[in-house]
């Protein structure tokens, strides 16, 4: 925008000088400004009030899109097999919002045997052949419970604390509060597998309003492991660094204009991408391992699988990663056809987490790395009861039910061979020791040495939170040593 004399000229107009100009919007860039100045204040990290002595120094979270059945894996009911085909009790539905269900359904008894493992004698469905190998090291959670039933929100609340996209996740309040343990490698990495991504999207590992350095790094098991990381045909490193030079020199000039802080993430994130073109293939590398531990995963170079995410997920956290996120697809499994039913689908997707999930944990243990790394296995919610039979499907499945699911944690502070809490008779409700999602929150980052009611980012005039505004959420003492 230009003026000519006195006289605004809205065909010369430019956002920035409009922002200058009257109707108040100049007190918006001054608002914008200070809160520039706020987060810059920050620095790069929490306040060092924030911490506390750390049981662990980094979280492997095994993330179960899609929602596991807990009542066929890990809180079998004698009760539900009991009664399976019966109309489910009028009790079950008063006041539920279901996402499928309609009219009355039947309850839906487990198709499969319970076994039991570990010295407590832990029960579990007989599909998880390997779980017996690692149950001593596991505190099952039989009392996990959300306000969230459908997917993509109960994902958004898992991962960043709110059913709303634009919060920060869980793993960019880590590495915000602890920085990285290894400057060639970003703090927080996401894998995917299952051939989609979790339903909450990308925002499951996004920094929200925090610096933007800060939000998981997505890698690929299979072709470059983060897209555009070889540099292209006839540019060698020392042009890399020459380009990287001249852009560094433009974005300090903005900063230096502006104020904006963002423009230091932007410059720590071109930098930390040159050192990893060089770090993050060869830590990528399953090629090196031996055919043993290949075997042991189930892992195949080359291919996208869960396995190789587990493999990974092992190196990477032996290379000073804080933060994984392993994103496996496939459990959403609603009956509607035999692509996600729990007589074909379901067998298949535990057979593809199982002995991965067993070797990560024998390898963590073996190493040590168990004593310092937070293992959290599980979903956004869990299932029903009762067969959802959409549309009059004869294929057997489950609906959302955000009132009762199980999740393990294992590692340093956990309380081993341990079984938290209980559900009712059919597994629809959660009758002692209730676990949030935010709950579970406040417990990661206080094992990660991070106060959680104290952990706090200013934006847009609120002190905001991981676990949320309001009182309530707890660290689960209960769980731990």
């Amino acid at each position: 925008m230009t003026e000519r004399g006195h006289h605004y000229d809205p065909i010369a107009a430019t956002r920035r000088t409009f922002l200058k100009g009257g109707l108040g919007l100049g007190a918006i860039a001054l608002s914008e400004a200070c809160l520039g100045q706020e987060r810059a204040s920050l620095g790069g990290a929490a306040p060092p009030a924030v911490r506390r002595p750390p049981r662990v120094k980094r979280v492997i979270h095994l993330a179960m899109s899609g929602a596991p059945p807990h009542l066929d894996l890990f809180d079998p009911k004698s009760k539900l097999t009991e009664l399976d085909g019966t109309d489910c009790p009028a009790s079950l539905l008063e006041g539920k919002r279901l996402a499928f269900i309609q009219g009355v359904p039947r309850l839906l008894g487990s198709p499969y045997p319970t076994v039991t493992s570990g010295a407590l004698g832990i029960e579990h469905s007989s599909l998880l052949e390997h779980f017996e190998s690692y149950a001593a090291d596991v505190c099952l959670v039989r009392s996990m419970h959300t306000d969230q039933f459908n997917h993509a929100p109960a994902d958004l609340m898992l991962y960043t604390g709110s059913n709303t996209v634009g919060k920060p996740s869980v793993g960019a309040w880590a590495a915000w509060g602890l920085g990285t343990l290894n400057r060639d490698l970003p703090a927080y990495v996401t894998l995917v597998s299952g051939g989609s991504d979790p339903t909450g999207g990308n925002a499951c590992w996004g920094a929200g309003f925090l610096p933007a350095e800060h939000q998981g790094v997505r890698l690929r098991s299979m072709g470059d492991p983060v897209l555009y990381v070889s540099d292209p045909a006839g540019l060698g490193r020392p042009m890399r660094r020459r380009m990287l030079d001249a852009l560094r020199e433009a974005n300090e000039e903005e900063r230096r204009a502006t104020g904006d802080p963002e423009v230091d993430a932007r410059i720590a994130q071109y930098e930390l991408a040159f050192r990893m073109q060089t770090s993050v293939p060869e830590v990528m590398d399953i090629s090196s391992e031996s055919p043993e531990t290949l075997e042991a995963y189930g892992a195949v170079p080359g291919k996208a699988s869960f396995a190789n995410n587990c493999l990974l997920a092992r190196r990477l956290a032996e290379s000073g990663v804080r933060y994984l996120q392993l994103h496996d697809w496939g459990w959403d499994l609603h009956g509607t056809s035999a692509g996600d039913d729990l007589l074909e689908a379901f067998p298949r997707k535990v057979r593809e987490i199982d002995r991965p999930t067993a070797a990560l944990m024998r390898d963590l243990k073996r190493t040590g790395l168990l004593d310092e790394t937070l293992v959290v296995w599980g979903g956004e919610f869990g299932r029903t009861p009762m067969n959802e039979a959409r549309g009059g499907s004869t294929f057997l499945g489950r609906d959302h039910q955000p009132d009762a699911f199980t999740m393990w944690l294992a590692g340093g502070g956990v309380k081993a061979g341990h079984v938290h809490g209980a559900t009712d008779d059919l597994g629809a409700s959660v009758t002692e020791g209730h676990v949030s999602v935010r709950d579970l929150h406040a417990t990661v980052l206080h094992l990660l040495g991070l106060d959680p009611h104290e952990l706090r980012f200013p934006f847009q005039g609120l002190e905001h939170r991981l676990i949320g505004p309001a009182h309530g959420p707890e660290v689960a003492r209960a769980l731990l040593v």
